[in-house]
């Protein structure tokens, strides 16, 4: 009896045990329908799901196919399949997920034996491979618990869905492209493998993989940085289920347990990295540009995120020659800041320069520190007050970053004190420019002075009002007595000054009086030219600053930026033909369809001929003149024209140097023009800016692989050179037609 009631109660819990098994697997399919059917909410579509959306950061390549830069909200940048090493595929199987390529999105098996795993050593989250990619892409994991049971259910729904539409491969491509590598804003793969070990996917060794695996499930606590224990203890674990799997033999799997972890850290950053200033002049071009432009995705109405969108922006930028520039501009102005910096020791500032007290007063009011208080209510007291209290910061020098401990006020006093500099190098033939280095910090001094900026350009303008003579039939060989002279009919007269130091004596030719940069003959010549055709063609040559047309404009009295110039000097190097300088060629969305393409414009600003004789005339200042340090100095003997510049008070010191390939300007000078070297000798641009396009150059030249040839001259015109360019036949021929008109006179 015992035993029969026995029976019957089991049979009763047994059917008790089974209605409770139906029914969680009724009410789980009723959840699943219900998911299926949006009741709790949205699921990606179609759509969607072939066009998941994750931000990815847009790339600047330069012309010689290397990503110079990112622009991001998050760092990630997607690659193929093809791209990433077996070594990152085998140690995320052999960690995430061992039965990857036998279950369709959902591992039961692995769901109900999950507990078993853990209990035996073989650490398996809950979740496949593709439900994190679901989570990754969707979805955001909630803290309600709820919620997250909704959510899991809607994360096997979507992997599903997943796995019907894509490949075994491109799950596997999606999810490392999409998985947080957590601190400085790393996402993907790709930027994981530049940030901890500057390199690419594809060249992951198994203990790099191993790394960077093990940090998916804790990005913070096996951060290599902040927890190199715990993340070497993970790596080896990763290496260890690698071993397990067969993916590495023990023996291999024992070896790299042993390596340190061998990184080569180098975060990504706005401020560091390669043509910083070229990079923020170009991100607002282009956000302007995709809205000028009505440039929208796909569907019409919505429009590009440069941030977010993984655009391809392709530059004209060379990596190597942007290189070299950069290197060139920081061997010297360490140099030259050192020379300012003895230059001025020992000298009050207060007393030497009668406007430093405005000049800082500016400077402390556009200070972000200033702003910030006066945001706060802080009087004028309190903010004085807390510019002369020692404070912690951190300030530029040339042999790298200080943190220190000074007044913000002596701060700005330093800054003032810093010598700027820029610099761009571009192909006169194709407007291409090669190189942009807009500062000499960008982290510390974020204005751009090769296109935001324009500065005096001195003796820089001299060549504008030549070309204007030689087009209008002037020989170089023509002679001029370089005496004072007063032009007269545009308001007040005007009577330029000449260093009696640089003045050359007597009668002299103009390409002596380009070369030695001689005022009074520049003068004449614009008396006999007049200002306007002189304007005429300076805007011809791409000058778009204000010109007015007065006669002192011969000698640089108005602003220009090194973009102007330089492009302005590319015309005298291209036949007279001005190309529009360009640095954007095009654009394209994370598809490769080309979204944007760039066309240079081309005006013929001088004839050839007279662009010809420009290029002797300039050649003459590097060979007799006052860019003849190129060859003193630098040992540069190769066919090299220019100009150097200086402004009043050695305000600005400009060189721009033309060779047939490459056209390149240099200005350096202090923030304010009221603060500069107090000598000519140390201020001119022969000593301040000449230096850094011939070390530009040299290093250029050296490298055979860039093509720039190093004896090449510039090209006469197909149509020939009517005008004389040897003085001694220029000479002779003007003593026959003086002799014939004095017979034709008797």
């Amino acid at each position: 009896m015992a035993v029969k009631l026995l029976q019957q109660d089991i049979k009763r819990y047994n059917w008790y045990i089974w209605r409770f098994v139906i029914g969680c697997i009724a009410l789980l399919s009723i959840m699943i329908l219900l998911i299926a059917f949006q009741v709790f909410g949205p699921l990606p579509s179609f759509r969607e799901l072939e066009n998941p959306k994750s931000d990815q950061a847009s790339q600047v390549i330069s012309s010689d196919d290397q990503v110079i830069g990112k622009y991001f909200v998050k760092n990630r940048t997607s690659v193929t399949y093809k791209q990433i090493s077996p070594n990152i595929i085998n140690a995320l199987i052999a960690t995430e997920d061992t039965r990857f390529y036998q279950h369709s999105g959902i591992d039961f098996q692995r769901t109900f034996s999950i507990v078993l795993y853990n209990l035996i050593g073989k650490k398996q989250g809950g979740s496949t491979i593709t439900q994190q990619l679901a989570l990754n892409l969707f979805s955001e994991r909630s803290r309600n618990p709820f919620k997250r049971i909704l959510q899991k259910l809607q994360e096997w729904i979507t992997a599903v869905k997943l796995e019907r539409n894509y490949t075994k491969e491109e799950i596997l491509t999606l999810y490392l492209n999409t998985v947080d590598f957590g601190a400085y804003n790393t996402f993907g793969i790709s930027s994981a493998s530049r940030t901890y070990f500057n390199t690419t996917p594809d060249k992951l060794t198994p203990d790099q993989a191993a790394l960077l695996v093990g940090m998916i499930n804790g990005p913070g606590i096996y951060n290599p940085i902040n927890h190199p224990e715990n993340a070497t203890n993970r790596r080896n674990f990763v290496l260890r289920r690698m071993g397990e799997e067969g993916f590495l033999s023990t023996g291999q799997a024992d070896e790299f347990k042993q390596k340190p972890l061998g990184l080569i850290f180098h975060p990504i950053d706005h401020n560091e990295g390669m043509a910083t200033y070229f990079r923020a002049v170009l991100k607002k071009e282009i956000q302007k540009l995709l809205v000028d432009k009505e440039i929208m995705k796909p569907d019409g109405t919505t429009p590009y995120d440069l941030d977010r969108d993984g655009l391809k922006i392709y530059t004209t930028i060379n990596a190597t020659m942007q290189q070299y520039a950069e290197e060139a501009q920081q061997e010297y102005m360490r140099k030259l800041q050192a020379q300012f910096n003895a230059h001025w020791k020992g000298i009050s500032l207060w007393k030497s320069i009668p406007t430093f007290k405005t000049l800082l007063d500016r400077g402390m009011k556009r200070s972000d520190r200033y702003i910030a208080l006066k945001q706060s209510g802080a009087s004028d007291e309190e903010i004085q007050k807390d510019f002369e209290t020692p404070a912690k910061m951190n300030i530029f020098t040339w042999r790298g970053d200080i943190d220190t401990v000074m007044k913000p006020i002596d701060s700005i006093v330093y800054n003032k004190m810093m010598l700027r500099n820029a610099m761009m190098s571009m192909d006169p033939t194709t407007g291409y420019i090669k190189a942009w280095v807009g500062g000499t910090n960008f982290e510390h001094f974020k204005y751009d002075q090769v296109k935001m900026g324009t500065r005096q350009v001195g003796s820089t303008a001299k060549p504008f009002t030549y070309a204007v003579a030689i087009d209008n039939g002037f020989s170089p060989c023509m002679q001029i007595a370089n005496e004072p002279i007063t032009i007269t009919g545009y308001g007040a007269p005007w009577s330029p000054r000449s260093s009696p130091t640089e003045t050359l004596p007597g009668v002299i030719t103009l390409r002596t009086a380009l070369a030695r940069s001689q005022n009074w003959v520049t003068a004449n010549i614009m008396d006999q030219v007049k200002p306007q055709p002189v304007v005429d063609l300076i805007k011809k040559m791409g000058i778009t600053s204000t010109v007015p047309p007065y006669p002192s404009i011969c000698l640089g009295t108005f602003n220009a930026s090194v973009f102007d110039m330089t492009g302005a000097y590319s015309a005298f190097a291209n036949e007279g033909l001005w190309t529009e300088p360009t640095y954007l060629l095009r654009i394209e969305d994370k598809n490769g369809n080309v979204l944007y393409n760039n066309t240079p414009r081309v005006v013929q600003a001088l004839n050839p001929q007279s662009a010809y004789v420009m290029t002797y005339m300039l050649k003459g200042v590097v060979d007799e003149g006052t860019g003849y340090r190129l060859r003193r100095d630098y040992k540069l003997m190769n066919p090299i024209g220019g100009k150097t510049g200086t402004t009043n008070d050695n305000s600005d010191g400009w060189f721009i140097g033309i060779t047939p390939q490459l056209v390149t300007g240099v200005w350096t000078g202090c923030e304010d023009r009221d603060i500069h070297f107090r000598s000519t000798r140390l201020g001119e641009g022969a000593n301040t800016a000449l230096p850094i396009f011939a070390l530009y150059m040299k290093k250029v030249y050296a490298d055979t692989k860039l093509g720039v040839k190093k004896n090449v001259d510039f090209a006469p015109p197909k149509s020939g050179v009517a005008i004389t360019l040897d003085c001694s036949v220029y000479s002779q021929q003007q003593k026959g037609t003086g002799e014939v008109e004095k017979k034709l006179d008797f």
